[in-house]
């Protein structure tokens, strides 16, 4: 009977290897260890399954430090931080399949070279060191032969790349454009003509015209989309008056904040420390009318934020406290002790004592209690809300049984005024939809509401008989500048003729010196525009909203080149531009050899792979 149980137990355990072994098997067709050892193929060129997951884990963990937490697999493909390195590591590759398909490759003399020069393949005394060789590449799960293979597909990649970005350079004239854009300035002179300028009176519109108006300019005058919201809120504001606060908690509180409501005499106090008293007192000799404290200051190398003690008790200034506080606003006195060796002291103003006695401070240590209170009650108000709504109640049921009021808003972006000013209610109402069950949300005061879609309302026109009077403000506005728009062409065309502004009863203004993004509060972005492209001398009409701008440009200086400002410009322009160029020429090229080598992802060996990252 023994002997049967051995068996019985021998044939159970080689049927569980059997098991085992097929499982194996079919795992083997994805995992690190089995059959597949690349997750991707770019020609003839592996991406293997360890750089991939090296390289991955690298990414997430450097992810990870910078966001102080850790990140899961799942985080790290929603990120795509996986295509990002699979991506480049299927470049990299591409790069290696061009290089040895052109037949660019390196000699066993320069893979020991830059072996040589890993500070950690090296000994204390900088020889290679093959010990700490071996030990750093175990570490990685490479063997030698592997790496040395990768640190030659490394250097022949970078002499690919070399040929490849090296030597980008645009000629002088984009850089010289680019600089003549940014850095040229003009100088030009101004007037604004307005109604006052209108040499006759505007006409009368028809019911036609305004008509006419009102159509072209719909836009103006139509209502955004509406929603008809009904709901119910409280806040501790409401609730305030009717929470009450004893005697006792008002005055543990006051005593807790005691010496906020009972400040001592103090001063607002600027301190120089010197090396000795004598070196104190001979500085505060020279004081006088024509040597300030200020210069003082600045003569030691500092500034006045530099000396400023700002607000200080007695207790702050320790052994000077006598001195200090018997001095006046403005008074400097010294030399005087201090932590940090003899001092003079100006005090800049003498802050007196403050008391406050409880019953003084008791309203307002009431309203903040009972607004603490009032929020803790609208904490608990609010779960018997959410209840009350989850078994089927009504917003009016609500306002009904609670404290909580009703109303109701035809909302829409911009609108605000009570509970429209609330930032949670405007996003809660921008996404709410007709259907949706109320539920309580709070209000950044520590007040909740509901709310209940009843109808969306489309943009609508109001009526013209409505907004009349804008659209006659309207269509006089825009007759006015038609009006100054003529009589300024006019004059545009006599300062071009040699007339002056003054000769046209014009007040103008001149401007000096300005580039593309200056900004002038009297003068929008369209005149500069018009500025800038004029020649000298010409004249130009610009319209505004019931004014123009009459303008003459006087002036274009040109970038002056000799200017070291300019020359680093100019630098910064040529390397970006440069390294833009070599980008583009890079993207393209990898592109082209991924495009001509093949691509063939892998997936199962990808899914293994983060399988074994989670």
């Amino acid at each position: 009977m023994a002997m049967g149980k051995g068996k019985l137990s021998k044939t159970f355990i080689w049927i569980l290897l059997g098991l085992l072994i097929i499982g194996l098997a079919g795992f083997g067709a994805t995992s690190l260890t089995g059959t597949a050892r690349s997750v991707a193929t770019v020609g003839e060129k592996e991406v293997s399954t360890e750089a991939y997951l090296r390289n991955l884990r690298t990414e997430i963990n450097a992810f990870a430090a910078q966001a102080g937490r850790a990140v899961p697999m799942s985080e790290a493909q929603l990120l795509g931080l996986d295509r990002q390195v699979l991506a480049q590591l299927i470049t990299a590759r591409g790069l290696d399949h061009e290089a040895a398909r052109i037949g660019i490759s390196v000699g066993d003399e320069v893979v020991a070279e830059q072996l040589l020069q890993v500070p950690s393949f090296q000994s204390a005394d900088g020889s290679f060191n093959r010990e700490a060789y071996s030990f750093a590449l175990r570490n990685q799960g490479l063997s030698e032969s592997e790496f040395e293979e990768q640190l030659r597909d490394d250097t022949a990649r970078t002499i690919l790349q070399s040929a490849l970005i090296a030597g980008n350079t645009l000629p002088d004239t984009y850089i010289d454009t680019l600089l003549s854009y940014t850095g040229e300035t003009r100088d030009f002179t101004w007037a604004r003509l307005t109604g006052s300028n209108l040499q006759t009176g505007l006409p009368e519109p028809s019911e036609a015209d305004l008509e006419a108006y009102y159509e072209d300019n719909i836009d103006r005058y139509t209502l955004p989309e509406q929603r008809d919201i009904t709901y119910a809120w409280i806040t501790p504001e409401m609730i305030v008056d009717t929470v009450e606060v004893d005697d006792a908690t008002l005055r543990a509180s006051y005593e807790e904040r005691f010496d906020e409501f009972n400040l001592p005499e103090r001063r607002l106090v600027e301190r120089l420390v010197f090396n000795s008293e004598d070196a104190a007192a001979e500085a505060l000799a020279r004081l006088g009318d024509d040597f300030s404290f200020e210069d003082l200051v600045a003569e030691r190398g500092l500034t006045l934020p530099d000396v400023d003690m700002g607000d200080v008790t007695r207790d702050d200034v320790g052994a000077a406290a006598e001195g200090v506080f018997a001095a006046g606003t403005g008074d400097t006195v010294g030399p005087l002790p201090s932590n940090l060796g003899p001092a003079l002291y100006r005090v800049n103003a003498v802050l007196d004592a403050q008391t406050t006695s409880f019953e003084d401070a008791r309203p307002d240590l009431r309203g903040e209690l009972a607004l603490d209170r009032a929020r803790r009650v609208i904490e608990t108000l609010a779960q018997t809300i959410d209840d009350e709504l989850a078994a089927g109640a009504t917003l009016e049921e609500i306002a009904n049984s609670t404290e909580a009021q009703l109303g109701q808003i035809d909302w829409f972006p911009g609108a605000d005024g009570e509970i429209a000013a609330y930032d949670a209610f405007r996003e809660a109402a921008g996404m709410l939809n007709e259907g949706d069950f109320p539920e309580v949300m709070q209000l950044g005061d520590g007040g909740v509401f509901a709310m209940r879609l009843n109808r969306i309302q489309p943009p609508a026109p109001q009526p013209i008989e409505d907004v009349i009077d804008r659209v006659r403000q309207g269509w006089d506005t825009r007759e006015q500048t038609a009006q100054l728009m003529a009589q300024a062409e006019d004059l545009a065309a006599s300062l071009a003729g040699g007339a002056s502004f003054e000769d046209l009863s014009l007040s103008p203004r001149t401007e000096t010196g300005l580039g593309r993004n200056a900004q002038i509060a009297e003068l929008g972005p369209d005149l500069l525009t018009a500025v800038f492209e004029m020649g000298v001398g010409d004249t130009r009409a610009v319209a505004g909203t019931g004014t123009v701008i009459l303008l003459r440009l006087d002036g274009i200086t040109a970038v002056d080149r000799s200017d070291g400002d300019i020359e680093m410009l100019a630098e910064a322009l040529r390397n970006q531009a440069a390294n833009s160029v070599a980008e583009d020429l890079f993207r393209a090229f990898a592109s082209d050899v991924q495009r001509r080598a093949g691509v063939d992802i892998n997936q199962p060996a990808i899914n293994a792979v983060h399988a074994l990252i989670q």
